[in-house]
């Protein structure tokens, strides 16, 4: 039976989650804007939004500052504020316009722990705080704008002034604003709102004044690639990439949405060119490792995972990704090596423990796929395939009873599992019980099992 016992190993991408805290703080803040003659509602309120929001920010940061780990970080003041505000974002819950003064009250609610956890990780990144502390000054920069034309405004008294630059500064300033909902946002996985506030931002400032991780058009297509609109994802890292031609990341990003949508021989040219401007890239060679594998070509795909392994060598998905290639090749024995170094680097890997149970089965070490497979599931209870797969090697070790109970759950999970009713049946004939062998066997066979289908026929049953 070894034979059937092909391995199922999947090119995917490991994805990480973070636990939040459910202990959260409230920040309440208000501010009234007197408004000038030159002043619109819109403008009022961009302003008003503008001061407000620095006020919770500065309260929250004197919060941080005072009362959680943030206060060993050896940041300033006015850095923890600047991180602070692409971690959380403010929401209005009062505002009123009596055509002179624009009113607005609004809060922050956040959990002080996970917002210092973030501020630690984004001041690790010299590059990400550089760029944070640009957007603040730009923001700085456009309200020192509105307030030096308002002031040439009044110096002026013209009787038709020319409003276009005080309006320009106010855009700008509302540009960064939704910039910084647009990543808050981001970051709390909310991706279809973070597209929207993008979308603002971008109509607000159409010039891409202000860059921050590629610019808005970059983290937009991040955002649409997370919604799994691949194609408006590529047309947001285009236009980045437009922006700024040496942007490797962008070519790296579009290169991952090209590879969802099965374009590999594109996204292996993306690959090329991140590459090309950052040799040192240890995910674009695993990724592009990836490309290569999808395209039957492992040798090359070996060589992309060695480099990003001695770039990287604490990288677990090159190893795991690695391990596949070498499975694809026949190289099982190698291929165990590398799995094992993927779940000594990530413990909870659940598809390389299974993985390495396929190749232990088709090794013969039933015994040890058995404890694979025991391990996949603890972590991922609804992994059906590796139920199917603990099944199939407790038939071979004649634990039919157990083999039955893993069927069971196989297609508890998958009920259109043909081959799991198979074996199942296969497991129920083994025991004696013919009549649920055969009712087995005619599901397996309507759901296109070859293995029934030929067995039925051979005793000229029909399903």
């Amino acid at each position: 039976m070894k034979k059937y016992l092909a391995p199922v190993i999947s090119l995917s991408l490991l994805v990480f989650s973070s636990l939040v805290s459910a202990e959260t703080k409230t920040f309440v803040k208000e501010y009234s804007y007197q408004a000038s003659e030159y002043d619109s509602k819109v403008s009022c309120r961009a302003l008003a939004l503008e001061q407000v929001k620095r006020l919770l920010l500065e309260e929250l940061g004197t919060y941080l500052e005072s009362e959680t780990e943030v206060k060993n970080f050896q940041l300033t003041k006015d850095q923890i504020v600047t991180l602070t505000a692409g971690i959380v974002r403010a929401e209005i819950i009062d505002e009123s316009w009596d055509g002179k003064t624009y009113y607005l009250k609004a809060k922050i609610v956040a959990d002080p722990k996970d917002v210092a956890s973030s501020i630690n990780k984004l001041r690790q990144d010299r590059q990400k705080t550089k760029e944070w502390e640009e957007t603040r000054e730009k923001a700085d920069e456009a309200l020192r704008e509105v307030q030096k034309v308002r002031k040439e405004l009044e110096i002026s008294k013209a009787e038709k002034p020319d409003l276009s630059k005080y309006n320009e500064a106010v855009d700008r300033l509302s540009a960064i604003d939704w910039f910084e909902k647009g990543y808050a946002l981001q970051n709390a996985h909310k991706h279809q709102e973070a597209v929207e506030a993008y979308t603002k931002a971008i109509e607000l400032d159409p010039r891409e004044d202000f860059k921050f991780s590629g610019g808005l058009y970059f983290l937009r297509g991040m955002s649409y690639d997370d919604l799994e609109d691949y194609q408006q994802a590529i047309k947001d890292f285009d236009r980045a990439i437009e922006l700024d031609p040496k942007d490797a990341q962008a070519y790296y990003n579009r290169g991952e949405a090209y590879c969802k949508l099965g374009n590999d021989q594109q996204a292996i040219k993306d690959f090329d060119r991140a590459i090309e401007l950052h040799p040192k890239d240890a995910e674009a060679y695993d990724t592009r490792g990836i490309a290569y594998s999808k395209l039957g070509n492992g040798q090359q795909a070996i060589k992309d995972f060695d480099r990003a392994i001695k770039l990287d060598p604490k990288n677990a998905r090159a190893y795991y990704n690695r391990g596949i290639a070498y499975s694809k090749l026949g190289n099982d024995q190698q291929a165990i090596k590398d799995f094992d170094r993927a779940i000594e680097l990530d413990p909870k890997n659940a598809q390389a423990y299974y993985n390495r149970g396929v190749l232990y089965g088709l090794l013969d070490n039933d015994q040890q796929a058995i404890n694979d497979y025991d391990k996949a599931i603890k972590l991922d209870p609804k992994n059906a395939q590796a139920y199917y797969s603990r099944g199939l090697a407790y038939v071979l070790v004649i634990n039919d009873q157990q083999a039955i109970k893993d069927f069971d759950r196989a297609i508890e999970l998958d009920p259109k599992d043909a081959e799991a009713y198979y074996w199942r049946g296969v497991a129920y004939k083994d025991l004696g019980n013919e009549q649920r062998a055969f009712d087995d066997f005619k599901v397996a066979a309507r759901l296109g099992s070859k293995y029934a289908q030929d067995f039925l026929k051979s005793k000229g049953i029909s399903w």
